[in-house]
C-alpha cells in the first residue's frame, strides 16, 4: 500500500509546486497581480538573488530581486535602477546594495530597462524614449508583484538610480505616489513634472560631470542630455515639499545641503567637487567611465537617508 501512496503524494506535491510557480508572474490587465500570484506566498522569492518576469502592455519584462537571509516583516524595499547601457545584473554587481540589504534587512529590486535604457520624458532615453515605452507602469507592476509575494512595508518603499536610472527615479516620483523617497545619483529631471508628489529626496552629483552637467545644459554623453541645473531640480522638490530654507555643511570635497520639510520629509543635495559621472564608493565602471569618488559611500548614505524618511 505504501508503494502506491508514496508516488501519489509525490505527484500531488509536484502539481502544487508547479501551480505556485506558474502564479508567480501573473498579472491582471490592470497591472495588479492575479489571485494566484498573491497566493503563491513568500516562497516565490527565495533567499538570495532570483530572476522574475512580469507582463506589461503585452510585453514580458524582467527584473531581479535580492532577499537577504534575515528579513523584517513587513520589510522595506529599495528599487535600484541601472543607468543607460547598464542592466539589472550590472547594477546588482556594481553598487553594493545586496551587502547593504544583508546588513539592514530589506529587499532590493533591480528592474531591467528595455534596450538598457529608460523612458524618463523629454524624448530620453534610447529606444524606450523614442518608442514611448511606459516604464512607470512597468515599475508599478514590479512593485505590485513583489508586494504580492513578500510582506512589504508600504510606507518604506524607495527608489534610487544612476544617470538614466536616477532620472527614472525622478519620473516615478513625478507621476506616482509609489515611493516614500528617491535618491537620484548623477541624474537630472527631464520632461514635465507639473505636480510632483511630496517625497523625500537625496540627490548626489559631481561638479565635473560631463554627461549631465551640474550647472545644466547639454552633456557630452551619447544621449546628449540637455537638462536644468542640479541645484534648480533640488529647489523644485523643496518647493513641492514646502521645505524650510536649506542648511549646508562642508567636509573636504563634499557639500551637503539639506532642508527639513513638513511630514518629516527632507530634501538633500550632496555636491562633490571635482567628481564626474559616477556612483561614489562603487566599483570601477566600464572602460573609460569616470572613476568613482572614494570619499563617500553613496549606498550607505542613501540607505541612512531612506531609513530616516518613511512615508507619513
Amino acid at each position: 500500500m505504501s508503494r502506491i501512496i508514496r508516488p501519489l503524494v509525490t505527484a500531488l506535491a509536484s502539481l502544487v509546486l508547479a501551480a505556485g510557480l506558474s502564479g508567480c508572474g501573473a498579472l491582471r490587465s490592470d497591472g495588479n497581480p492575479t489571485e494566484s500570484a498573491a497566493a503563491s506566498g513568500s516562497a516565490a522569492i527565495p533567499v538570495g538573488s532570483s530572476s522574475h518576469t512580469v507582463e506589461v502592455g503585452g510585453v514580458t519584462r524582467s527584473y531581479l530581486v535580492y532577499r537577504p537571509a534575515r528579513l523584517d516583516a513587513p520589510a522595506p524595499l529599495v528599487m535600484m535602477l541601472h543607468g543607460g547601457f547598464g542592466s539589472a545584473t550590472q547594477a546588482e554587481r556594481s553598487y553594493g546594495w545586496d551587502a547593504e540589504a544583508d546588513a539592514q534587512h530589506f529587499v532590493v529590486v533591480y528592474p531591467d530597462g528595455q534596450g538598457r535604457a529608460w523612458n524618463v520624458g523629454g524624448g530620453c532615453c534610447g529606444t524606450p524614449g523614442r518608442a514611448g515605452v511606459d516604464d512607470v507602469a512597468f515599475l508599478q507592476a514590479v512593485l505590485a508583484q513583489v508586494k504580492a509575494t513578500l510582506s512589504i512595508d508600504a510606507s518604506r518603499v524607495f527608489a534610487t538610480g544612476i544617470s538614466n536610472g536616477g532620472m527614472m527615479a525622478y519620473r516615478l516620483a513625478c507621476d506616482t505616489d509609489a515611493v516614500a523617497a528617491i535618491a537620484p545619483d548623477s541624474a537630472t529631471l527631464l520632461g514635465d513634472c507639473p505636480s510632483p508628489h511630496p517625497v523625500s529626496v537625496i540627490a548626489i552629483h559631481g561638479t565635473a560631470d560631463r554627461n549631465i552637467p551640474y550647472d545644466g545644459g547639454e552633456g557630452s554623453g551619447v544621449a546628449r542630455i540637455d537638462g536644468p541645473s542640479i541645484p534648480s531640480v533640488n529647489r523644485l522638490w523643496r518647493t513641492a515639499d514646502s521645505c524650510d530654507p536649506p542648511s549646508s555643511t562642508v567636509s573636504g570635497d563634499v557639500t551637503s545641503s539639506i532642508a527639513a520639510c513638513p511630514g518629516s520629509r527632507a530634501v538633500e543635495l550632496i555636491t562633490i567637487a571635482g567628481a564626474g559621472h559616477q556612483w561614489p564608493g562603487s566599483t570601477q565602471g566600464r572602460q573609460g567611465a569616470d572613476p568613482p569618488y572614494p570619499g563617500l559611500d553613496a549606498t550607505s548614505a542613501i540607505w541612512t537617508f531612506f531609513a530616516a524618511h518613511p512615508a507619513t
